[in-house]
């Protein structure tokens, strides 16, 4: 079973920046999809970056042009460069599969833009 920890998130004011780093156990991670999630308070998880094993991203329309999804396969990492930050992306962030049934979620990390 691959376990995730996610980092990087923390209190930023609105237009600031984050990276948040997600690092996967397991040598099978390179070959997935893997996606950026986030869950914003009494709202359902949503998926808003992925990006292919051979690097092809996709955004939601709220993040695109903001935000960079980034992984590095021989550190089992995935990134999300954050930036321009708004009030809106406050949420808790989770890294997992894409297109399969994901693997056990991580405890995620808090993002909190607010002045």
């Amino acid at each position: 079973q691959v376990q995730l920890v996610e980092s990087g998130g923390g209190l930023v004011q609105p237009g600031g920046s984050l990276r948040l780093s997600c690092a996967a156990s397991g040598s099978i991670f390179m070959i997935y999809v893997m996606g950026w999630y986030r869950q914003a308070p009494g709202k359902q998880r949503e998926l808003v970056a992925r990006i292919s094993s051979g690097g092809i991203t996709n955004y939601v329309d709220s993040v695109k042009g903001r935000f960079t999804i980034s992984r590095d396969n021989a550190k089992n990492t995935v990134y999300l460069q954050m930036n321009s930050l708004k009030p809106d992306d406050t949420a808790v962030y989770y890294c997992n599969r894409v297109g399969q049934s994901p693997w056990g979620w991580g405890q995620g990390t808090l993002v909190t833009v607010s002045s």
